[in-house]
């Protein structure tokens, strides 16, 4: 079983930066696409960016696109977002996730994964 923890949300002001982690464990991360997805109050969870097994191949939502950048670190088995710019709408529960047959662009637009993390808050606010 992979196990999947998030960790660096915390409150920003509007023009801020953050930088995610996921965490994997129980399985080899290797052998997973991984995505960023979140969910604001009252909304559907969305996908943000996803990356492929090796890091060759990345997919980023219109509204995070030239803000935020995914990379991943298989020896260390994980997978940053990097988060620039950051706008109140960015607010929401980020949450990590891993697949290992979805195509990426597939993955993070119908929020499909077979494994996902318990989430970060992600407050952007003056």
């Amino acid at each position: 079983q992979l196990q999947l923890v998030e960790s660096g949300g915390e409150v920003v002001q509007p023009g801020g930066s953050l930088r995610l982690s996921c965490a994997a464990s129980g399985l080899e991360m290797d052998y997973y696409a991984i995505g960023w997805f979140r969910q604001a109050p009252g909304k559907e969870r969305e996908g943000v960016s996803c990356i492929d097994t090796n890091g060759d191949s990345t997919y980023y939502a219109e509204s995070v696109k030239g803000r935020f950048t995914i990379s991943r670190d298989n020896a260390k088995d994980t997978v940053t977002l990097q988060m620039n710019s950051l706008k109140s709408e960015d607010t929401a529960v980020y949450y990590c996730a891993a697949d290992s047959g979805t195509e990426i662009q597939t993955m993070c637009r119908r929020a499909w994964a077979d494994w996902w993390g318990q989430g970060t808050q992600v407050t952007v606010s003056q």
